[in-house]
């Protein structure tokens, strides 16, 4: 199974954990249930991604297979028959999130800066003014322009 976070995935964890404590919170307090089922922490995970995502603006976490879920639940609830802790949904829930990975608009967005921007703007030179500055001065200057855009909107 591919890490999609290799090497950040502890740290992109740590900043969800607020909001993973949150969702558990609400949801135990609305459902004092005594064990919680596979399909209740199956809806409690996706409403957590769903929180998660809105934190995060166009990069979207998938939501995690079944299979995947499965596996981490019976690895980390360790009390059968008890109520699932809020430490071992925060390990379930890391482990998922690193397993499943990032997917959607936001790489979509990047690659399109990142291609579309110097070749318009080198569209746009050869225009106006071809002699200006040199090809080979000019793409790079405009790609490393842009990638720093990127950056500073916290695009990528």
């Amino acid at each position: 199974m591919g890490n999609v976070l290799a090497g950040d995935g502890e740290k992109k964890a740590k900043e969800f954990e607020p909001i993973m404590e949150r969702c558990y919170e609400n949801h135990f307090k609305q459902n004092e249930l005594e064990d919680m089922s596979l399909a209740d922490l199956y809806r409690l995970v996706c409403e957590t991604v769903e929180e998660i995502n809105k934190k995060l603006g166009n990069t979207q976490l998938r939501v995690p297979k079944v299979s995947t879920l499965r596996h981490a639940y019976e690895t980390h609830h360790q009390g059968k028959g008890k109520s699932l802790t809020k430490e071992e949904f925060q390990r379930i829930l890391q482990e998922v999130i690193v397993d499943t990975g990032f997917t959607g608009v936001g790489a979509k967005d990047i690659l399109f800066y990142l291609f579309g921007v110097p070749a318009t703007a080198l569209f746009i030179k050869q225009r106006v003014a071809p002699r200006a500055i040199r090809d080979d001065i000019f793409i790079p200057g405009i790609t490393s322009a842009t990638v720093f855009l990127l950056a500073k909107f916290n695009k990528i």
